[in-house]
């Protein structure tokens, strides 16, 4: 660690002691346990932030699955390959632009209705007109066909399959949906059934009876949306959550001494970022997107913040990314006295207050974030004083996970901290080809584009030449590494308080499930 980060690591903790967050959401969760604190021993309960914004499966779709109310075509094992779910078998023709996913017999949905390929067809017509991952696929054609659903596309797609075990591609009866096609209820077919909903904050299922599998032994479950980490770890801490998600790294060590809670945790394909707007005056430059890169102490975050070193990102990919992940790749590194140079390069100089200046504008950013994931603010506040080292202004705005893709949208956003899930789709092709083809998508690059990456993007979607896939693999993570058109930060391990009533818990490391029907009472 260079001498700049031993000095910066105890402002470091102290602003994680004395960031402001939001006090507003105080009495609202406090409100939360004390609702909860006659809760039904033979219910378990999940806490965690993500509020349910609607049932519209393309936004709230994630909770659903999760709760394995919801089923999807296709499913991942651990290790991201597929297996199946409410298809049975999958197959492609030879030129690679027809696909048959043959659904499985005997499977219902919780109304009683035959899930069929004629009834899966209703959603999955309706998860091709919105906004979602089957609009990078090209679909030319979906219809049902002796039982299969049959997908035509205009060019061959490679990850098609993986794209059916999004959570926008869920398949719900055609009695959720209403004439118009909104969606009035959440009709799924997995081993639990919505028993009552309570937007935004709660949703509580039951078993099933109309599940074709093993009866699970836990058979009713809740999910409450609780958006201060402090009060999820409280809630596990005093019984009244069985399965705490997102817990910030106070709460985790508090945690570790805590007598009938145990941690469960898993490294996850996702990397928080800094997204950076290469269509500003100063950002296009990529010695100044270096600059700030070389600025970034990414070591000391990690051990500050989430308590390991290793978790800082020294590429955009993380380990549990294998295909994806460069080990031969220089890694990212840390050296403000470079950053300093190269900003000297690009014709900055210092003002009279440290800040830097070029044709009379002061180098100052403002850097969104947002309170979903409770470490996001924490870095930003250490990023927006390392930034200050080399000459750099940033000024944080905390507010909604949307003001990313909105502010991408408008061209406003200059700077966007945010954690990114390259396990949406298993095979992050399809993610990628929506963050960083042609100028880039809400989530990753702005404004910068290369077509030597596209041509990369374009053969590993297409699925030609299929012996050069690590070549094309390694070719982008290495014009990422160069051109930076976001700044890797930290990858991410998921930590969740267990309470000691519940066995068998395991994380999915792509966040598909939160696998309740595996888990065991214990007492």
């Amino acid at each position: 660690m260079s001498p700049v980060s031993v000095s910066f690591l105890p402002r470091l903790v102290a602003a994680l002691l004395a960031l402001p967050l939001a006090a507003p959401y105080v009495l609202a969760d406090a409100g939360h346990v004390h609702e909860l604190a006659a809760a039904s021993a033979d219910t378990l309960t999940v806490v965690g932030p993500w509020e349910l914004t609607g049932i519209e499966p393309s936004r709230s779709g994630f909770m659903f699955t999760r709760m394995e109310v919801t089923q999807t075509l296709l499913d991942v094992d651990d290790q991201g390959r597929l297996r199946p779910a409410a298809a049975s078998s999958w197959d492609v023709s030879p030129d690679q632009r027809e696909w048959r996913f043959f659904i499985r017999q005997g499977n219902r949905f919780h109304d009683g209705s035959a899930l069929t390929a004629n009834t899966a067809l209703v959603s999955l017509r309706r998860a091709l007109t919105t906004p979602g991952v089957l609009q990078l696929a090209g679909i030319e054609d979906m219809y049902a066909e002796r039982g299969a659903i049959v997908v035509r596309l205009r060019r061959p797609f490679a990850p098609l399959p993986y794209l059916f075990t999004q959570y926008g591609t869920q398949l719900l009866a055609p009695s959720s949906f209403a004439a118009d096609g909104r969606v009035t209820a959440i009709v799924g077919s997995g081993p639990y059934r919505i028993k009552s909903i309570t937007l935004p904050q709660m949703f509580e299922t039951e078993f099933a009876a109309t599940w074709n599998g093993d009866a699970p032994a836990v058979r009713r479950a809740r999910y409450i949306s609780v958006s201060r980490a402090e009060t999820r770890a409280l809630m596990a801490q005093s019984r009244q959550a069985d399965l705490a998600f997102t817990l910030d790294p106070p709460s985790i060590r508090r945690l570790q001494r805590q007598n009938g809670v145990s941690l469960v945790a898993q490294n996850l394909p996702r990397t928080t970022f800094l997204k950076l707007n290469a269509a500003h005056p100063f950002l296009r430059d990529e010695r100044v997107r270096r600059a700030i890169s070389l600025g970034v102490e990414r070591e000391g975050i990690a051990r500050a913040l989430l308590r390991d070193a290793d978790l800082g990102a020294t590429q955009l990919f993380p380990p549990a990314l294998a295909r994806w992940h460069q080990p031969a790749l220089a890694p990212l590194r840390t050296d403000p006295g470079a950053a300093r140079a190269l900003l000297r390069q690009a014709g900055f100089t210092p003002g009279a207050d440290g800040i830097l200046r070029r044709d009379g504008r002061r180098f100052a950013l403002t850097l969104y974030t947002f309170v979903d994931r409770p470490e996001l603010p924490l870095i930003a506040s250490a990023i927006q004083e390392e930034m200050r080292q080399i000459g750099i202004a940033v000024r944080v705005v905390v507010g909604n996970s949307s003001d990313i893709p909105s502010g991408h949208r408008s061209g406003t956003l200059e700077m966007g901290l945010v954690a990114r899930n390259f396990g949406t789709t298993p095979d992050p092709t399809a993610t990628m080809i929506g963050d960083y083809s042609n100028g880039g998508g809400d989530w990753g690059a702005m404004h910068w584009r290369d077509a030597a990456l596209d041509a990369a993007l374009g053969r590993l979607a297409s699925g030609e030449a299929p012996a050069a896939q690590d070549a094309d693999r390694q070719h982008v993570a290495s014009r990422l590494q160069e051109a930076l058109p976001v700044v890797p930060v930290v990858w991410y391990r998921q930590t969740i308080a267990v309470s000691s009533r519940v066995g068998n818990v395991s994380v999915d490391a792509f966040e598909r499930s939160y696998r309740i029907s595996d888990m065991k009472w214990t007492r």
